[in-house]
């Protein structure tokens, strides 16, 4: 007894672990009384037929059952009571005291038992004493529940669950339709556009998991609303009309809505007029009646009308499962019995369920409540709750439910109501109360634990039903409408109650309930959890959290922010003990508040910080108190506590400017720092980022790195030259911090200093201003100019030329001339330019700031050497000739030494000789060009011009007015624009010549202060270039003359008086200009007065007979043209100017009439001209072609060639800048476009509009290209489209022209498949047979791709044309007798009609059809067979013809049949074949004759047949007995009784011992049919064979029936044969049946032949069926489909391979695999999904490796690229182990002519195993040899023999490839390394062979001699 009762003990621990774990109802009755479990109540509900059907009677059998099943029912609930009773006093006794109590709590505990777990139908024994209610102990996934929205946000939506519960539904699991296009915008706004609070829906449970925010433990319930898992087996079949259905809108039609129910199998519709005016939108949810349904179409017609579906009942039918119930579905119920808290129901018939105390009718149910529902009461209920695992269903009879909408709320959680009635005390549970909310009373419950603060009282005495209490509003229950209250004295006192008493900036109390990684959640004394973040727990970081923060520790926190209920708090030691004002919104912050705050962001300008409730405010730099030279994040920490003053605020803009100055900033004195002055200052120490310069005492400053030149190479060098103490004299204030100033030394600045502006007001738009960039971001850059003043230039206009990112065209701290675009003073605001083309220098301010720097920069070097001086430097001038001796002479120049001077270098450029002969030690006179004072470098010319230039006092001592030797050489002046030569081009600038003015030295900037970082202009040594004089040679200037090259001023010049005047250029001047650019097909010229023109490509010469004919042109060359045409604009602004200039010689060798009549353009082009041009692009499909200046033309593909194989080659066929002569097609004057063509046309007439008469010149300019096509012409084509059946082809012979080529048109040969050589894509030649035009416009072209029409040479014209072969035109070239082939057009039940070629059709009666009985024409003559006959008739009149198929011997059967016929006796006994079926009998073809006798119904047999079709077929082998013989109508009767053969005897008939002599004479017989071809039957080829064959891509035309089918099908045949031979004949009937079996298979063999590749659905059904495991079948069956434009039987057909295939035949299933990726990336919507949604089914099925490379050979096949470079990315991830995916890799890499070979080789050998490394290493450099670069093959090669030197097999491999590219010298020392190795003698002696057999094929004896001579030493 003790064991037992342990035993029980035990299993009671292990159903309170696992309460929804319940003893299957039908295991109830098996266990006896004393093995059953202690168990609640929950287990004892009656079965589902008991509780609807009480009365049913027992029908007992033997070994029946004594008691009824009531009366056992109550037995065994008897014996479990008692049972239960027995424990129980057990246990008291072990325990008195535990039993005491345990006594006492027993029954609360059966309560949570019972409710802890779900009960459904089929439960048998006692009934339960709690209705189902859903807990979070009880919930669990695949459950369906009803509830109604209370949240919606943007990431989830928050549902009200029965019970009380919460469930959160995540974005992906709203709907199943794709919801929006993906924008953000609409994601944000999505969830409440088709959701609101209050709506009721319905949804199921995903998950439960553990809410790690809570510290208890609880569950988070995760719930879905996509109704294909709702929904998800319901099928057509389930839905009946009137039934209420939700519904998801998937796309909005003009006349309603399209709906989704979650199930492919049916969808619905909506009309728009069902929602009473209003609007749905895509994925909205809709209840609906189904009003009609559609089942030919699988459509519900739904109506959605609100007051409809809240009464449609669902109705009772047979067969209804528990998984077509759906939570709100309202169904008709009854009660069957009350719970103690709630009703138990049944409805529709098998099912029960029940409705808890809160889902009554009655808000407000008193304590006699179980009066108002007496047993068999007829109630409405909506279903609340569906398990599927318990199947326990949930009810609520709520009123405003039922009616389908939520209860309403009149109650807010944290209201307080004093006077609150108790309507009901519910003893040990709670209380239910009546709250007088307005306008009606609203419903609240009390919990046992919310009554009082102190231990659980007796509700009974303490509260009576009419009391009224005070209450506080804890929560709301929305689905049951009924609010949860509390009686506790401490919830009516705190500060806080619920999330809406949460002020920012307030101090609480809470409790620390969990400790996570990203912070705490604490909990308030009201409930209210908040969450103190990992940053704001402590005042300095903490590595660990849960150390200073221990779980139930009450600590002081600050609430920081409050928002969507979610709460923030804060235990920072200073944000919780400050006593200064809390800035939680931007009104509060007023100038001068001082609050504290937390730093959230540290830039390098300063500093973000954050207050209460998000606001958040910026302190820049000079705020923040830094020493000079610090950083802003060397002093600060992301996460401290600061306190700041507001200095000014925008609430509007949410702005906020701080400062960390809590006090004023003092003013500076005497105005030192005001923005804009100019100071001195000495360096005191040096930072990393800047220099800290003291002011002479009174306030420093700092110089950034950048801000100490204009060049960002000088600012680097003078930074590395600074040392403290180093004096500034200049530097200009950019912002007064108050602390310190911000100072720059670029020298563009400070000479600008006074047109800086440092205020908006300053700005003046188009104004030009020197600045800075402080910052680049991806839109643009912003300019700084003085103190905090910025401009924003957006990227359009930043620069002339676009970049990708701004970065690559300025750096930060470049100093930048920027154009005012607009100002905008109210908002502060300003947009500039920062093109070079508006903010070019006009001065020589870049260039002459870089000498200064020069000049400094050599002085601070001179004194950090100690022993270098820069005394040298006065006996140097520019300009000057010096002395010196060569020391040494290289190819770039001379090396010179000077006597006085060690210290100095001379260079004279190899350019700069001069043509002077130098020799080593030397003395030569230069002149000097430049100086290099830093390098102590002197760059001299040797040039005599130069030299000599110096008789007046050298080049830059300018002679005066009267020594002047020429009278055009004047004196320079500033901004003269005069012509230089470049002489010197250093890294910065240009040292130049002025020729003009005796030679003098200038120097020019290359680039502008917006272009440092450009691509510089190339300048070549001795160019010419025409500059501006910007300053003269003085002190100011380093003695140098400065100078501004013209494209930098172009601006100036325009804008420049002098040069404004207009041209007096015109049409016919002629001009001498010099090229400035060489474009691809035209000159820029600039000449005269800054003009400018172009020659176009086709003004160069006459006749347009030289490619490329610019390339005899160079830049800087003068050219002599003529100008053609006026100037017109030009560039994107419209403001180039450029005249139109021509070099034709033919404009320079007229007279001026004729020039001029030349010069205008000529537009009269003609259709049939001949034009020249050049190709200017070439493409896919067209070749641009430019005829002439103002002309273009365009040459398409097909006009091009008529050759296929020149088609092909289009794009290589022309090249940009070639020749092309062609003949005008059509003209457009409007788009001055002309169409060519190249092909040779019939006769020149075709270009001869027909409004033309003879004579009269064509004038037609605009006729359609279209109309130049006429008979007789051979044209190039391209097949569009292979049409089905016979069709025939689709041909395009012009842009938007296409032919047909008749399905006789193909080949010369009578074929039976014409198409099979041809596809889509496919080039073709072809010739026009007729033309014809309708009235309409339209024209419709016949063509022919017949060899013999386009002038191939083929077989058939080898032979003599025979009428066979011939086509025949017309009706007159038919005679009877006449043999004819043609192809089968159409098939009728009285013959068929066959093509004889495109333009005669004859028809073939069903008697003419074959000399045997045709039973299925159709099948025996399918469309497109080719047939021969003979001409019957041919009536010219009527145009018809008949044609026979019979042979010539058919006229003699009736002889032949007769001699056979007399044969035939009464009484014999025959073996035949059924012939055909019919009605009333068989006709039997009697063997091996061809007579056919009829056995009629009555004779088949000696019992009566119901139906002759199921017991017989067309084929079968019978034995039948001859009745009767009709000489006359030549008719034999046959039986088939069996009391006919009673007789064995009978079987002895003439017939069949003279079979062999019949057989022997009617071998040729008409019966049979002759062997095509050679006689032998065509098979399939093996699988094995074909698994290189493309799927999809092999048609079917050229194979039969496979050898295994044949043999079936004989085997069949002969299986079924009656085997008549007895015992006395046994021999002679065996070679009976031997001759009988090889008749056969000859005719079965002919048979299949006939019928060739199957051709219908049908045949390759059989032919499926014979071979079902061969992939190539099914690949040909899904071919076929595709040929009929059928996709989706295709797809049938693969899937239907997919399971027909045995698995072990893993090879052909891959192959199906393929086939279908190869229909799916052809014809899937879209190609790119579908095949990765096959591709992931193949996965689970076939190799992985395998499968990746078919679907990347099909990318690569297909030039998907982009898909095949990501899928290879993944194949070396997956397969990193794979030297065959890596070697996959490298050959896609090598096609694409990739230069990152190298990492992937490296990649590879990182992942491959050792040993496959020389395998790979190998492949990939044989790869490299084939493919790539030969080097890198090298290099692999020799890196593996570094380390494997004795691998001959690696030798010999690196010998071939060597070979294989033929250098003799690389291939012999190869043979002499290899060769040279001690190997053993049977390796040296492979080798050695190799190197005799290669010198034997490319040698001479003496190398072969020498080889042998080496091997003997070996």
């Amino acid at each position: 007894m003790a064991a037992r009762k342990q035993e029980e003990k035990e299993k009671k621990k292990h159903q309170k672990r696992n309460p929804v774990d319940v003893p299957k109802p039908h295991k109830s009755f098996k266990k006896s009384i004393k093995d059953y479990p202690a168990r609640s109540s929950a287990a004892a509900v009656p079965p589902a037929s008991l509780l609807v059907q009480d009365n049913d009677p027992d029908f007992p059998r033997g070994g029946g059952r004594l008691l009824s099943r009531e009366e056992e029912a109550e037995a065994r609930a008897e014996a479990e009571a008692e049972f239960d009773r027995e424990q129980l006093v057990s246990i008291r006794g072990r325990d008195k005291g535990i039993g005491k109590k345990k006594g006492k709590r027993k029954p609360f505990g059966d309560e949570e038992d019972d409710l802890g777990s779900l009960f459904g139908e089929g439960i048998t024994g006692k009934l339960p004493r709690h209705a189902n209610r859903i807990t979070l102990k009880n919930i669990s996934p695949n459950m369906k529940l009803w509830g109604v929205i209370t949240e919606v946000n943007s990431k989830d939506l928050v549902v009200s669950l029965p019970g009380g519960l919460r469930g959160y539904v995540r974005s992906e699991d709203v709907a199943d339709v794709v919801l929006n296009n993906g924008s953000q915008d609409t994601e944000n706004n999505l969830h409440s556009r088709i959701f609101h609070i209050g709506q009721l829906v319905p949804g199921i449970v995903l998950q439960v998991d553990n809410d790690r925010r809570d510290a208890k433990g609880n569950k988070r319930i995760f719930l879905s609303l996509r109704l294909s898992l709702l929904y998800k087996g319901l099928t057509l079949e389930a839905v009946q009309d009137g039934m209420v259905l939700t519904a998801q809108v998937k796309s909005i039609e003009d006349h309603g809505y399209i709906l989704h129910f979650g199930v492919s199998s049916f969808t619905g519709f909506l009309p728009r007029s069902c929602l009473d005016g209003g609007e749905a939108i895509v994925g909205q949810l809709i209840q609906g009646v189904v009003k009609s349904i559609d089942k030919a179409r699988a459509v519900l017609h739904l109506n959605s009308d609100p007051d409809l579906v809240s009464k449609s009942v669902i109705k009772d039918l047979k067969g209804l499962s528990i998984d077509q119930l759906f939570p709100g579905m309202m169904v008709n119920a009854r009660v069957h019995s009350t719970l103690e808290n709630g009703l138990m129901l049944s409805f529709l018939t098998y099912f029960t369920g029940t409705a808890d105390i809160f889902h009554l009718q009655d808000s407000f149910p008193s304590a006699t409540w179980k009066n108002d529902y007496k047993q068999n009461k007829k109630v409405n209920a909506r279903i609340l709750f569906i398990d599927p695992a318990t199947r326990a269903v949930g009810l609520t009879l709520n009123s405003d439910l039922v009616l389908n909408k939520p209860p309403p709320s009149f109650v807010k959680t944290g209201d307080i109501y004093d006077h609150s009635r108790v309507v009901r005390v519910d003893r040990g549970i709670g209380l239910l109360l009546e709250i007088p909310s307005s306008p009606t009373p609203s419903p609240a419950y009390v919990n046992m634990m919310d009554v009082a603060d102190e231990e659980a009282l007796k509700l009974g005495k303490t509260f009576k039903e009419g009391g009224h209490v005070r209450v506080r509003i804890l929560g709301l229950r929305q689905l049951e409408g009924i609010a949860m209250g509390t009686l506790k004295a401490s919830a009516f006192e705190g500060s806080v109650f619920t999330h809406s008493d949460v002020k920012p900036g307030m101090l609480v109390k809470a409790k620390v309930i969990a400790v996570e990684a990203f912070g705490a959640i604490v909990q308030f004394s009201s409930g209210v959890k908040a969450l103190c973040p990992l940053p704001h727990m402590s005042e300095f970081d903490i590595v660990k959290p849960d150390k200073k923060f221990k779980v139930g520790a009450e600590l002081l926190f600050r609430v920081l922010g409050c928002k969507s209920k979610r709460i923030t708090v804060t235990h920072k030691k200073t944000l919780v003990k400050s006593k200064l004002n809390v800035l939680s919104s931007y009104t509060d912050a007023t100038e001068g508040l001082i609050s504290h705050g937390w730093i959230t962001k540290i830039e390098k300008h300063g500093c973000f910080v954050r207050f209460y409730n998000g606001v958040q405010g910026f302190t820049h730099r000079s705020e923040l108190g830094l020493d000079p030279g610090s950083e802003p994040d060397g002093v600060y920490h992301v996460g401290q506590v600061v306190k700041c003053r507001v200095i000014s605020s925008v609430p509007a803009s949410r702005k906020i400017n701080l400062s960390f100055f809590i006090s004023p900033k003092r003013t500076s004195e005497d105005g030192v720092c005001k923005l804009g002055t100019l100071v001195s200052g000495v360096v005191e120490r040096l930072t990393p980022g800047a220099i800290i310069v003291d002011l002479h005492g009174y306030m420093k400053g700092t110089i950034a790195n950048e801000h100490l030149a204009d060049h960002q190479g000088q600012a680097t060098l003078l930074r590395s030259l600074l040392r403290p103490g180093f004096e500034f004299d200049q530097l200009l204030v950019l912002d007064n911090g108050g602390y310190e100033l911000i100072l720059s030394a670029k020298y563009s600045l400070i000479n600008s200093a006074p047109d800086i502006p440092s205020d908006i007001s300053q700005v003046n738009p188009s104004s030009v201003v020197h600045g800075y960039i402080c910052n680049i971001i991806e839109t643009g850059c912003f300019v700084r100019f003085l103190g905090r003043l910025t401009g924003f230039s957006p990227k359009n206009k930043a620069t002339d030329k676009q970049f990708d990112n701004l970065s690559d065209a300025f750096y930060l701290g470049q100093s930048v001339r920027s154009s005012v675009l607009n100002v905008e003073s109210e908002a502060g605001r300003m947009k500039l330019s920062l093109k070079q083309s508006t903010c070019f220098s006009t001065d020589v301010s870049f260039i002459k700031g870089y000498f200064l720097l020069e000049e400094k920069i050599a002085a601070m070097q001179a004194l950090d050497a100690k022993n270098s001086n820069l005394k040298w430097v006065s006996d140097f001038r520019i300009g000057s000739v010096v002395e010196g001796e060569i020391q040494e002479i290289k190819e770039f120049g001379a090396v010179l030494s000077f006597k006085d001077h060690g210290d100095a270098v001379g260079f004279i450029a190899q350019h700069q000789l001069g043509g002077c002969d130098i020799k080593r030690g030397s003395v030569v006179r230069a002149l000097v060009l430049d100086i290099a004072k830093s390098e102590g470098l002197i760059d001299l010319s040797l040039k005599q011009e130069l030299v000599s230039s110096t008789t007046n006092g050298g080049p830059n001592t300018l002679p005066s007015k009267k020594k002047r030797r020429r009278a055009d050489t004047v004196a320079l002046e500033l901004n003269d624009t005069v012509n230089a030569v470049v002489e010197i081009v250093k890294e910065n600038y240009l040292v130049l010549s002025l020729p003009d003015y005796n030679n003098v030295i200038g120097y020019a900037a290359i680039a502008d202060y917006n272009t440092q970082k450009f691509i510089p202009k190339q300048f070549v040594n001795g160019q010419s270039v025409r500059v501006t004089v910007g300053e003269l040679a003085n002190n100011d200037s380093c003695g140098r003359l400065l100078l501004l090259l013209k494209f930098q001023n172009e601006g100036a010049d325009a804008s420049n008086s002098k040069r404004s005047k207009k041209s007096g250029y015109k049409v016919g001047s002629v001009i001498e200009g010099e090229i400035v650019d060489i474009k691809p097909f035209e000159l820029v010229l600039k000449f005269g007065n800054e003009c400018c023109g172009r020659v176009h490509i086709t003004e160069v010469d006459d006749d347009h007979s030289v490619d490329n004919p610019f390339s005899k042109f160079r830049i800087g060359e003068f050219l002599k043209a003529q100008i053609v045409a006026k100037p017109h604009l030009s560039g994107k602004s419209g403001k180039t100017c450029q005249w139109e200039l021509s070099v034709r010689p033919s404009l320079f060798a007229g007279t001026t009439e004729g020039t001029h009549a030349q010069i205008a353009e000529d537009l009269e082009y003609s259709v049939g001209d001949n034009v020249r041009g050049y190709v200017i692009k070439v493409d896919s499909e067209w070749a641009w072609i430019t005829v002439s200046r103002c002309m273009m033309a365009r040459l398409f593909i097909l006009d091009s060639s008529c050759e296929p194989t020149e088609l092909e080659d289009f794009q290589k066929r022309y090249s940009v800048g070639q020749v092309v002569e062609a003949r005008i097609l059509s003209v457009n004057k409007e788009k001055k476009l002309l169409q060519l063509s190249l092909h040779q046309f019939a006769s020149d007439q075709v270009f001869k509009h027909p409004s033309c008469k003879d004579g009269e010149e064509n004038k037609l300019s605009d006729v359609n290209g279209t109309q130049c096509i006429f008979q007789g012409d051979l044209v190039g084509g391209r097949i569009k489209k292979v049409l089905p059946a016979i069709g025939g082809l689709l041909v395009q012979i012009g842009p938007h022209l296409h032919g047909r080529v008749h399905y006789t048109e193909l080949v010369d040969m009578w074929v039976p498949h014409p198409l099979s050589g041809y596809q889509e894509g496919q080039f073709v030649k072809c010739k026009v047979l007729e033309v014809s035009r309708s009235s309409e416009g339209t024209m419709h072209v016949d063509l022919s791709l017949r060899a013999s029409l386009l002038g191939y040479q083929s077989n058939i014209l080898l032979a003599p044309m025979d009428s066979c072969n011939k086509r025949f035109e017309k009706f007159d070239d038919l005679q009877p007798d006449m043999e004819v082939q043609g192809y089968v057009k159409n098939v009728t039940a009285k013959g068929c009609f066959i093509m004889l070629s495109r333009l005669i059709d004859a028809r073939i009666l069903l008697s003419n059809l074959s000399d045997g009985f045709v039973v299925n024409p159709a099948a025996e003559f399918p469309i497109g067979k080719l047939v021969c006959g003979r001409v019957l008739s041919v009536d010219a009149s009527s145009k018809r013809i008949d044609v026979t198929l019979r042979t010539e011997t058919a006229t003699k059967k009736s002889k032949i049949d007769a001699t056979v016929f007399h044969k035939l006796h009464v009484g014999d006994v025959i073996s035949g074949q059924i012939r055909r079926i019919e009605p009333y009998g068989l006709f039997i073809t009697i063997l091996p004759t061809d007579v056919v006798g009829l056995c009629h119904i009555s004779e088949l047999s000696d019992d009566h047949v119901d139906n002759i079709t199921t017991k017989y077929k067309a084929g079968d082998k019978v034995v039948a007995k001859i009745l009767k013989v009709d000489d006359e109508k030549q008719r034999v009767s046959l039986g088939m009784k069996k009391s006919y053969f009673g007789d064995v005897s009978d079987m002895d008939s003439p017939l069949i011992h003279d079979e062999e002599a019949v057989c022997d004479k009617t071998a040729n017989a008409p019966l049979e049919v002759d062997l095509r071809e050679n006689g032998y039957p065509v098979v399939l080829e093996p699988a094995q064979s074909m698994s290189s064959v493309l799927p999809l891509q092999v048609s079917l035309d050229d194979t039969e029936y496979s050898a295994i089918e044949i043999d079936e099908g004989l085997s069949g045949s002969i299986a079924n044969v009656v085997d008549v031979v007895t015992k006395k004949n046994d021999k002679l009937m065996k070679k009976k049946a031997k001759e009988e079996r090889e008749m056969e298979i000859t005719a079965s063999e002919k048979r299949y032949l006939e019928k060739g590749t199957p051709k219908t659905v049908d045949e390759f059904e059989k032919l499926v069926r014979s071979s079902p495991n061969s992939s190539f079948v099914w690949i040909k069956y899904m071919a076929f489909m595709l040929s009929l434009a059928d996709v989706l039987k295709a797809r049938e057909v693969a899937e239907r391979a997919l399971r027909t295939i045995n698995i072990r035949d893993e090879g052909e299933k891959l192959n199906i695999w393929v086939a279908y990726f190869n229909l799916e990336n052809e014809y899937g919507s879209p190609p790119e999904e579908a095949v990765k949604k096959t591709f992931q089914r193949a996965l689970q099925y076939c190799d992985p490796k395998k499968l990746h490379i078919a679907l990347l050979s099909m990318y690569e096949r297909t030039g998907q690229q982009k898909l095949a470079n990501e899928l290879l990315e993944k194949m070396v991830k997956k397969f990193k182990n794979s030297c065959k995916v890596w070697m996959h890799y490298v050959q896609n890499l090598l096609k694409q002519n990739s230069d990152g070979i190298q990492s992937i080789v490296n990649r590879a050998l990182l992942s491959l195993p050792r040993s496959k490394h020389i395998k790979f290493i190998t492949q990939t450099a044989i790869l490299e040899f084939k493919c790539g670069l030969p080097d890198r093959g090298r290099t692999m090669f020799e890196g593996v023999l570094r380390e494997y030197p004795k691998r001959t097999d690696l030798w010999s491999v690196y010998l071939d490839q060597e070979i294989r590219l033929g250098d003799p010298e690389v291939i012999r020392s190869l043979f002499e390394r290899a060769t040279s190795l001690s190997l053993p003698l049977k390796r040296m002696k492979a080798l050695f062979k190799k190197y005799l057999e290669y010198e034997m094929s490319h040698g001479d004896e003496e190398r072969i001699e020498h080889v042998k001579r080496k091997a003997l030493e070996a």
